[in-house]
């Protein structure tokens, strides 16, 4: 079974990621005991992935997938974006992001609430990129529902009514916007 390293320590992406790619021998940085902090500085999501890869690769020489996602709003030209677990500052809790997010939308009615969700996932191997995409539109819930997931989970609604994290974790393996990344990397690496 090949290696893959998966480049977070974030338990719920890594447990995430897992299932999806359950045909690789997954590997955590913390069982290659990388413990390197990559700096996301680039100005994208795909930026982030490629940088978090290549950094990780080049420690572990070890296949790396590594992605950099988030929430965007629309009313705020897709804001926080990039900047998603850190717009608060490094120490913020999701909670405080998500209530932050809530407080500073709560005055906003249908559409003013549309958002989306979008995952890059890029695998560097040594040699060459290969990126996958995934986004999910829906909005933001008025309040915090449902207690599976992480990060914005409580707070993204889907068309269906329900938040990420009023799902199961095999139903929001199956509509996620990291799903649909690693199904569309996944693609492009059969191609390759």
């Amino acid at each position: 079974m090949k290696k893959l390293l998966i480049a977070t320590n974030n338990k719920g992406k890594l447990e995430e990621l897992k299932n999806m790619l359950s045909e690789y021998e997954i590997l955590s940085l913390k069982d290659v005991q990388c413990n390197i902090q990559v700096i996301e500085d680039g100005n994208s999501f795909e930026e982030n992935a490629k940088k978090k890869a290549k950094e990780i690769y080049d420690v572990t020489k070890i296949n790396c997938i590594a992605d950099d996602s988030g929430l965007c709003i629309d009313y705020f030209n897709g804001w926080p974006g990039i900047y998603t677990d850190r717009f608060l500052g490094e120490n913020s809790s999701k909670d405080d992001r998500n209530d932050y997010i809530l407080e500073k939308m709560k005055n906003l009615k249908d559409d003013k609430r549309k958002a989306r969700v979008e995952c890059v996932v890029a695998y560097y191997d040594g040699v060459d990129f290969i990126v996958g995409r995934g986004v999910v539109e829906g909005k933001i819930a008025l309040k915090k529902r449902g207690d599976n997931g992480f990060g914005f989970d409580e707070i993204f609604e889907l068309p269906n009514e329900r938040t990420y994290a009023e799902l199961s974790s095999q139903e929001k393996n199956k509509v996620s916007h990291r799903k649909m990344a690693i199904l569309d990397l996944k693609e492009k690496i059969i191609q390759k």
